[in-house]
């Protein structure tokens, strides 16, 4: 779940030249909470798949772990996070929209015949 506390800081002197996080810093809480909501399970998984192997893996529960990055790093990491979530989102959608066209009789197109 996405948490907008992770946004605010004390000092918004290195925020000045961020676009994104000024942008997120002016929606609200429920919007950003509807936001993530908006993910399935299966690209939220993807996500998270995909920040664990930046970050390294590492099992909790064997392992006190405390990652340190510094403010253009982590901006970097939620650029790349929400560039992919947008992608799988976008891949997601064609590909229910495939199974939708297929999967109508009347709609149904030989996959022979598409050049895709």
């Amino acid at each position: 779940m996405f948490n907008p506390e992770f946004l605010t800081t004390d000092n918004n002197d290195c925020q000045d030249g961020n676009g994104l996080i000024q942008y997120l810093q002016d929606q609200s809480p429920d919007v950003l909470q509807r936001v993530a909501k908006s993910a399935s399970n299966d690209i939220q998984d993807i996500i998270r798949h995909n920040v664990q192997g930046l970050l390294g893996m590492h099992p909790g529960e064997q392992f006190e772990v405390k990652v340190t990055a510094s403010r253009d790093n982590l901006a970097s990491l939620l650029a790349s996070a929400m560039m992919t979530g947008y992608f799988l989102r976008q891949m997601e959608q064609r590909k229910e929209l495939e199974e939708s066209l297929f999967s109508d009789e009347a709609m149904a197109v030989d996959t022979d015949d598409l050049n895709l």
